[in-house]
């Protein structure tokens, strides 16, 4: 690329795009399994099972992608897969029946697992190769920020308005105008191998880096099962109706404030560092979450409206401030055990491995709902989060440290 500013005009219209699909995409996620408990009389397993089709189809689509994105013209890539993901909130509108949606939820998984590895490759594309680290991390944060402000807004909406098909319709606008902002990219030319390059397991996972792949997935169960059951959580067990916008907003709050507090460090290549200090504060924030309410069933110090409030509250901002720092440290270690060809498939393995770790939590969070209750399910993160945690720390840190084939991280 001849300009050689972070902030070029490129990779600002690729952020755009990056959010306004996520912002689609999560505008729409915590109020799901209200729409099919409502319309649908789902149950909490059928719920988790409903909306982990989506998960499971950008799982098996997403190697795919990755080798599609090397191989092929990036930009004709990028604008089939974002007109795909786009038509498909049309569906939601259409499906009157329970398997109508079902069907319709998890075909809609494919363009999305396409899709996100054909924009963040592109993004990678437009940036200049000295401000690539810090680059990454600031496109991270575009999705980040939609995940965090996305389910606010759409909770604002459905409060005022008790529609389900203007958030549909909302989504649906967001991913087309996303499709249009992409439309306008432009990209160097760049050479295709497709029928010279020999197939193989590392054209569709990047086996190089597998175990962060295998870390990626615990904290992908993680916000899997928060993002999903956050909402039922608050109002069934701790009486908390209102409060899931507000949640979700300090958590875009906390993401803000991990730029300040960790672009330095990304900029001098220290990613180990970030990931380190984003796990750490996550798992707290995680611990917090369900720890005092359950600490308030014997402890009746803690059963105060302001202290299991400000327990609520509070992990929304770790939980924000340590994935902000945790997503574009683990993406940059991604990309830097792999060669400069395999981009796409690097960014479709820390994807996949994210999947992974959803699809898990929003099935077997469910499941556990059920049976269990969902205080068993919120422990049952605070569990495979700390497993996360011990892994990077005894075992993924000197892996990347090994692989590394980009002198300027570390």
């Amino acid at each position: 690329m001849s300009d050689q500013r972070l902030w070029n005009r490129n990779y600002c219209k690729v952020m755009a795009a990056n959010f306004a699909l996520f912002f689609a995409f999560y505008v729409l996620t915590p109020l799901l399994p209200l729409y099919l408990s409502e319309h649908f009389g789902a149950t909490k397993d059928v719920i988790g099972l409903v909306l982990s089709g989506y998960t499971v189809t950008a799982l098996l689509l997403r190697p795919f992608s990755g080798y599609l994105v090397d191989t092929f013209p990036r930009k004709a890539v990028l604008m089939v897969c974002f007109a795909s993901f786009s038509v498909f909130f049309a569906g939601y509108l259409a499906a009157s029946t329970l398997l109508l949606f079902t069907i319709v939820r998890t075909l809609h998984g494919g363009p999305f697992g396409a899709l996100t590895v054909a924009n963040s490759t592109v993004a990678i594309d437009v940036l200049p190769s000295q401000r690539r680290t810090e680059g990454i991390g600031y496109y991270g944060l575009s999705n980040n920020l939609a995940m965090a402000i996305a389910p606010t807004v759409g909770i604002f909406i459905y409060r005022l308005t008790h529609s389900f098909d203007l958030l549909f319709w909302i989504a649906l606008v967001l991913a087309c105008c996303g499709w249009a902002v992409d439309a306008t990219v432009r990209l160097s030319p760049r050479a295709t191998v497709g029928g010279r390059r020999k197939l193989s397991l590392d054209r569709f996972f990047l086996v190089r880096g597998w175990l962060l792949g295998v870390n990626m997935v615990a904290f992908g169960f993680s916000f899997g099962v928060l993002s999903n059951y956050l909402a039922i959580y608050g109002k069934e067990q701790l009486g908390i109706t209102g409060g899931t916008g507000t949640y979700f907003m300090l958590c875009s709050l906390g993401l803000m404030l991990s730029r300040l507090q960790g672009g330095a460090a990304l900029r001098r290549g220290l990613v180990t560092r970030n990931a380190a200090h984003g796990m750490v504060i996550s798992l707290f924030g995680y611990t917090v979450f369900i720890l005092v309410p359950t600490l308030a069933g014997v402890v009746p110090a803690l059963r105060s409206e302001l202290v299991m409030s400000a327990a609520f509250y509070g992990s929304a901002l770790l939980i924000g401030l340590g994935n902000g720092h945790l997503w574009p440290a683990f993406q940059n270690m991604t990309i830097s055990v792999a060669p400069n060809s395999q981009r796409g498939t690097a960014n479709s393995t820390i994807l996949i491995s994210w999947d992974i770790g959803m699809g898990l939590g929003i099935l077997l969070g469910g499941v556990i709902a059920e049976h269990l209750g969902y205080a068993a399910a919120f422990w049952t993160v605070v569990l495979v989060n700390l497993s996360g945690v011990l892994t990077f720390f005894a075992l993924t840190r000197r892996f990347f440290l090994g692989r590394n084939l980009n002198p300027g991280v570390s």
